[in-house]
Parts: C-alpha cells; sequence; structure tokens
C-alpha cells in the first residue's frame, strides 16, 4: 500500500470515460520534444524513498544515455492529477500508480503494454506479477512490495510473561495481559479510508471472509474481534482516528504492546528509538495452522500513451532497466520493501533479519484488486464505512455489514 489513501471512487471511475486517457496526439502538444529527455511521475516524497528512486533512475538513464525529470506529486493528489494530464494530453513517459488504481487507468486505454515492449514478469511470485495486469495484459510493475505484520514490544511482552501471538485467543489473552499502566495491549488503524480497511483485511481473509460476500460471517466475525478489543479496553477507542503513522507512534511512545503495521515504518522505529526492544510476527489467524493472508502493497511502475512512439519506446527501455532484479534489492534495501522477483526477495530476507517476517507474509499475501478489479474501491469504502459504524456506533457487525453489502450490490 502507499503510505497515503487513494482518491475517491468517484475521481477514479472517471478515468474509464471512453477515449479520456486513450491518447494519440504527442504527449507535450505540437511542439517536437527530444525523445530522450523522459518526464517521470511519482509521489516518493519521504528521504528514503525519493532518493532511492532518484538515484537508481539516475544510474540506469546514465547506462542509456538518456535524461529525466522527476515531477512528485501527493498521494493523494496523484489521480486526480493523473485525470488532468490525461485530458490536457500531457501525460508523463513513465507513472507511478498505487496498485489498486492500475486496473482503472489501464482500462481507460491510458498506459502501454509492457510485454510489447520486451518487459516481463519472469522470475516473480503470480500475486505480485498480478498487481499490475489488467483483464491478463501487463501494464505495470512493482519493483518492490510490502505487507502489514504484528510488531511485538520485547520488553513488554517478556514482563508480562506472553509470547508473540499466533491465534486469535492468543492474541486476546495477550491483549488483556499487556493492557494496564496507560499501555494498551494492541492497535491497529481503523480509520475511516483505505488505510482502515488495509488494516482489517488480514484479520477478515485469514477468517475465510471475501470481498465479493463482505456481509458473511467471515468478515462480521472479524469485525467482531476488533469491536471486542475496543469494547475490553484492549485497544484504545481512538484506532477510528488513527493512521498507520499514528499507530507506529503509540508503538513507539510505549503505549502500545503490540501494533499492526508495514516495514515502511522500521526506519524511523529505529531512528527514534533505538533502545525499544521490538520483533516482528506474522498476523494472528482464527486457528492455529490457518494462513494469515495480509494485503499486497507497493507502487507499479507503468508507461503510459503519449502518442510519442520513440518516447515510449526509450521509457520502456529505462524502465526496464530499473526493475532489474539488482535494483530491486537495492531499492529494497534502502526504502524497507520487498524485492518484487522472488529469489531477490529470498536474498534479501536472508541480508535483513528485520524484514525476514514480512517476506514471510508477502509470500501469502493477496491483491486486493484481484476478484473484484476497477470495483475494488467502493468495497473498500464499504468496509471501513462498516468497522466505522460497529467500533464508532456499537451498530451490530451483521447489520453493519449486511448494510454495506447493499451499498456494492
Amino acid at each position: 500500500m502507499s503510505r497515503t489513501p487513494t482518491l475517491t471512487r468517484r475521481a477514479l471511475g472517471a478515468l474509464a470515460a471512453p477515449g479520456l486517457l486513450a491518447l494519440s496526439g504527442c504527449g507535450g502538444g505540437s511542439a517536437p520534444t527530444d525523445p530522450t529527455d523522459l518526464r517521470i511521475v511519482d509521489y516518493y516524497s519521504t528521504p528514503a524513498d525519493d532518493e532511492a528512486i532518484e538515484s537508481t533512475f539516475a544510474a540506469c538513464a546514465e547506462q542509456l544515455g538518456l535524461t529525466f525529470r522527476r515531477e512528485k506529486v501527493p498521494g493523494d493528489q496523484l489521480i486526480a492529477k493523473v485525470l488532468q494530464m490525461g485530458s490536457s494530453r500531457t501525460m508523463p513517459d513513465i507513472l507511478m500508480l498505487d496498485n489498486p488504481d492500475l486496473q482503472q487507468v489501464a482500462a481507460s486505454g491510458a498506459l502501454v503494454p509492457l510485454e510489447d515492449h520486451g518487459i516481463y514478469t519472469d522470475g516473480f511470485t503470480d500475486q505480485v506479477a498480478e498487481l499490475g495486469r489488467y483483464e491478463g495484459t501487463l501494464y505495470g510493475v512493482a519493483p518492490t512490495v510490502n505487507t502489514i505484520a504484528l510488531f511485538c514490544n520485547t520488553a513488554l511482552l517478556e514482563a508480562a510473561g506472553v509470547a508473540p501471538p499466533t491465534t486469535w485467543d492468543e492474541l486476546r489473552e495477550a491483549a488483556r495481559a499487556l493492557t494496564g499502566d496507560g499501555v494498551y495491549g494492541l492497535a491497529f488503524s481503523a480509520i475511516a479510508t483505505y488505510e482502515g480497511t488495509w488494516q482489517f483485511l488480514p484479520f477478515m481473509w485469514s477468517n475465510g471472509g471475501d470481498e465479493t460476500a463482505i456481509a458473511e460471517p467471515g468478515t462480521t466475525e472479524a469485525s467482531a474481534l476488533w469491536a471486542e478489543f475496543v469494547a475490553e479496553g484492549t485497544a484504545s477507542r481512538g484506532v477510528v482516528n488513527w493512521g498507520q503513522g499514528d499507530v507506529m507512534d503509540q508503538f513507539k511512545a510505549g503505549s502500545a504492546a503490540m501494533v499492526v503495521n508495514g516495514p515502511w515504518n522500521i526506519a524511523g522505529l529505529k531512528a527514534d528509538v533505538p533502545d525499544l526492544p521490538w520483533e516482528v510476527v506474522t498476523i494472528p489467524v482464527p486457528t492455529a495452522g490457518d494462513d494469515s493472508v495480509a494485503p499486497l502493497g507497493g507502487e507499479v511502475w507503468t508507461v503510459p500513451v503519449t502518442g510519442d512512439e520513440e518516447k515510449q519506446k526509450n521509457a520502456a527501455a529505462l524502465l526496464k532497466l530499473f526493475l532489474s532484479p539488482q535494483n530491486q534489492m537495492a531499492m529494497g534495501t534502502a526504502r524497507g520493501t520487498i524485492p518484487g522477483d522472488a529469489a531477490a526477495a529470498e536474498e534479501f530476507a536472508a541480508a535483513s533479519p528485520d524484514l525476514s517476517t514480512f517476506v514471510q507474509q508477502v509470500a501469502t499475501a493477496r491483491s486486493r484488486t484481484a476478484q473484484l478489479g476497477p470495483d475494488w474501491p467502493r468495497t473498500a469504502k464499504a468496509i471501513y464505512t462498516a468497522n466505522q459504524q460497529v467500533l464508532v456506533d456499537g451498530t451490530d457487525p451483521a447489520r453493519a455489514f449486511a448494510e454495506a453489502a447493499r451499498t456494492v450490490d
């Protein structure tokens, strides 16, 4: 997932307007442009992300005799920017998208099929490869991916005589034992944005919940579990307002003994509280032996249709080099994310023990759009809205999710 929520369903739906982004003219207007000077649009602004992306593109461009200019757009404004660029025929030569947005953009005809330019996903797991596919065609590739797991304050767990939990019952018991003296046993993000749905999915999916039938027990039981933590006071009522960064702040402050979070926050955790002892385990499952199924996050890189065939060819060449396994390793190490190439990910896990649990979690992770495709954002909103009703208003999960299901039927 990106560190920022994707835009509204209404804006995304506008991308599918017939012909809006199926461009035939040159991206920058009628004036001739240098085919070796490429424009790249992404939303990476944090120092680690920005430096890793910039330096990797710089090395690749130099090798190919190309130049580039990056335009960084805030994450919550990216899709609006894509709409504007599409309507004004100013699409960039390389465009980064949060993976759930790929299908809406590809459906509009705005993206070049990457296999036409020799870019493939050989060596990638099926789950990672599917992040960039729409109706079987590859339009984007994620050089690195991420997911979420459970961070544990090992000092607090040891003091309470608690082992890292592996099942829901163990999670309940651990949260109770760890709550007290200003500390909550567990924290997660149940905010009314796509982050709230992202954090809920491991509980829903591992319990057999299905995004095509969200009123079924697999989903409602997972929501009831979250409600139980809040009602008992083992999780703060603040979870309904916390984003993932806020949740990690609770962990750093020692106010939450266990938190659901992602690898992108590890660098900040180490820098801000270097003496805090912690470990990461996979998110607990309903019953011992179940698979812990988390969502697969990460950004995919694409080549938009600009009408300038030579620039599209150069953009694809630059992107292909950018996506090499060696670059995946380097960017993953710098950014705290997992290489998309399976062999590189295995090597990465051996070299990065702090991230090995995330590599393990990625192996069973799922794409959010795998079943619903371009319709995913609508269901994601229904899920976080239902959880807000359960946690804030005390609505019975069965009722809240039955209402939510009617909004997506």
